[in-house]
């Protein structure tokens, strides 16, 4: 009798099977129906077709509001607000990329169902980047009085300096992912650093989410009602529709639509209700009159000038330009996104049936993740790419984690996004609206980074204090700046600039200060949260044939090997161990202290337990 204990989370499964009636293979596999449980269609499994098909295309729709939120708030910091054809061209960039970073990390990175789009972690330090004096947007008269090309040329020169800062700064992402370094930085970063840098990504916004909710806060607070009473007081009401299932085949349906789509259900919603007052001129048709933006025909030239295909590619906004201030500042956003991220891969893994990511699993997902962001720089999506939680949610409640289906949603925002009506038509959203998920968007991040305080002790004036000044000084010092530009005088322009960026970046003031304090002022690891906060993933045996586990955990963990090449990497053993991101990795072993020898696999799983993550 042979007993694996694979750990998850708070919940530890044992199960114990008769090694002499089935062989490894067998045992393996009854370990992973056990796994499995409710999920229909497990990470190995392909579904049908027809099914594969809708359901990527509903996870296309779960990540449609956090992402088309993006090109919105970028508009204006990239002087683009009045060019709405290449909003909606960055709106296309942006899907095109997120559909081609899903295809490559469910292939070749962490191997779990998880799509990949853009993140809200990068916003902070684009607009710090954009704030500086030499990115400050001309007047509206004078962009009036451009020609075409000079007015395409302000904003794209703006781009490729995002673009570059971003490239470069991912880097760093890569190597810490493909080195295997990610474990060992996190054995340092403790809740008290995490929920000030994620939580101030949200606060850090609420000037963008008043200027387009202000446009008329009678339809963003319908909005805004409206994915309240969606999202919270109807999420346990299913609703009728046409459907497929497993035992009963095509029939009626109760869907949880509500629980799904609440933002998507409330954009149409709302913007009906404006379409509504568009025509019978209930609104004013006066551009500097009150509510004039929350008209639906504001923008609808842009659907007659965007073309109905385009490809994008690299470059097609020019060659990106590099600073070291905006490297510098972009390094913020990569860190809290790795760390987002971490947590994500092991929700992903316990709502789709699949054991718990081993090192090498989480690895290559960090580093496929620094891969993304470098390539959505170079095609210049203005932001980088992160794990979506929300589609970590839609797997919980369809019990579909075939990793097929994400494959195929990763294709369909491919395909939309080379469909250039498609992004236009987005632009002409009313910005009342955009204003009212921005509300309930960035309240929500902002709670997801304060819900990582449930590990600290509360009672403890050391936390307390640590919490406090983190978030303070993280919403005073970016403020100063803003008040006070061109402040800082080091002598040096190059330096001033980077420490204008990485100053005005709340998340970064945040977190540095909480990771700073809480690892030097004295406190035991139950108080800093940290001994919570740390989950072992490996797993272990006890009884039976060491020999025989082994070979079980192996058959267990094979859906994150490699797609193809296994074989040669076994044969090469004995070089292939010392590689972070094969299979056969033996995980790094360290001491934190003098004779303490941190547990193999021991990782702490950032945010897993706190539940997931709203990116984006």
């Amino acid at each position: 009798m042979t007993e694996t204990k694979l750990k998850d989370g708070n919940a530890q499964v044992n199960l114990s099977f008769d090694s002499n009636a089935l062989s490894p293979k067998e045992e393996a596999a009854q370990v992973l129906e056990s796994l499995k449980g409710d999920v229909a269609y497990g990470i190995t499994d392909v579904p049908p077709w027809y099914l594969a098909i809708l359901l990527g295309f509903q996870h296309y729709l779960t990540m449609f509001g956090a992402t088309i939120a993006i090109p919105f708030l970028l508009a204006d910091a990239l002087c683009m607000s009045s060019n709405d054809v290449a909003r909606s061209e960055l709106i296309g960039t942006i899907f095109f990329v997120s559909g081609m970073v899903t295809v490559l990390q469910v292939l070749f990175g962490v191997r779990l169902p998880i799509v990949q789009g853009g993140t809200f972690s990068f916003l902070a330090p684009t607009f710090a980047l954009l704030s500086l004096p030499r990115w400050t947007c001309p007047s509206e008269e004078a962009i009036a009085n451009m020609t075409a090309y000079e007015r395409e040329e302000t904003w794209q020169l703006r781009m490729r300096e995002i673009q570059g800062a971003i490239t470069v700064a991912s880097c760093f992402q890569l190597v810490i992912g493909f080195t295997g370094l990610i474990g060992l930085m996190l054995r340092f970063i403790g809740p008290l650093a995490i929920a000030p840098t994620i939580a101030l990504v949200g606060l850090s916004l609420f000037e963008a989410a008043g200027a387009f909710a202000g446009k008329h806060w009678g339809i963003s607070f319908m909005t805004m009602t409206l994915i309240i009473i969606f999202s919270q007081y109807m999420r346990n009401i299913k609703t009728p529709c046409l459907g497929w299932t497993k035992e009963k085949g095509c029939g009626a349906v109760w869907y949880p639509a509500f629980k799904l789509f609440p933002v998507i259900l409330a954009i149409l919603l709302s913007w009906m209700v404006c379409y509504i007052l568009t025509i019978t001129d209930t609104l004013t048709d006066n551009p500097k009159g009150y509510g004039y933006y929350a008209r639906t025909d504001t923008r609808d030239n842009v659907l007659t000038e965007s073309k109905w295909f385009r490809f994008p590619y690299p470059g097609q906004w020019g060659v990106p330009t590099v600073s070291a201030a905006g490297v510098f500042g972009m390094l913020a956003g990569v860190l809290a996104s790795m760390v987002e991220s971490i947590g994500d891969y092991y929700a992903c893994a316990r709502l789709a049936g699949a054991p718990p990511p081993p090192t090498h699993a989480i690895n290559r997902g960090i580093g496929m993740e620094g891969i993304g962001c470098i390539l959505a720089g170079l095609w210049g999506s203005g932001n980088g790419t992160t794990s979506y939680s929300e589609n970590i949610g839609a797997i919980g409640i369809t019990k579909v984690g075939s990793r097929v289906v994400i494959i195929l949603g990763g294709c369909i925002m491919i395909v939309l996004g080379t469909f250039g009506k498609f992004g236009a038509f987005f632009v002409t959203m009313p910005d009342p609206i955009v204003g009212g998920v921005f509300c309930v968007m960035f309240g929500m991040i902002t709670a997801v980074g304060i819900s990582n305080l449930q590990f600290v002790d509360l009672n403890s004036s050391r936390n307390l204090f640590i919490m406090g000044f983190s978030f303070f000084m993280g919403l005073v010092i970016p403020k100063w700046l803003a008040i006070n530009p061109g402040i800082i005088k080091t002598g040096v322009e190059e330096l001033d600039q980077i420490f204008t960026v990485l100053m005005s970046t709340s998340m970064f003031v945040g977190g540095v200060l909480g990771f700073f304090l809480d690892n030097t002022i004295p406190g035991t690891e139950e108080e800093r949260g940290i001994a919570q906060w740390r989950r072992l993933f490996g797993e272990d045996t006890q009884g039976g044939n060491e020999q025989r586990a082994e070979e079980v955990r192996e058959e267990i963990m094979k859906c994150y090997e490699f797609p193809f090449g296994n074989g040669l990497v076994r044969k090469w053993q004995s070089f292939t161990q010392y590689i972070p991101v094969c299979p056969t990795f033996n995980d790094f072993r360290c001491s934190c202290r003098k004779g303490e020898r941190v547990p193999d696999k021991e990782i702490p799983m950032a945010v897993a337990e706190a539940g997931m993550q709203t990116d984006d």
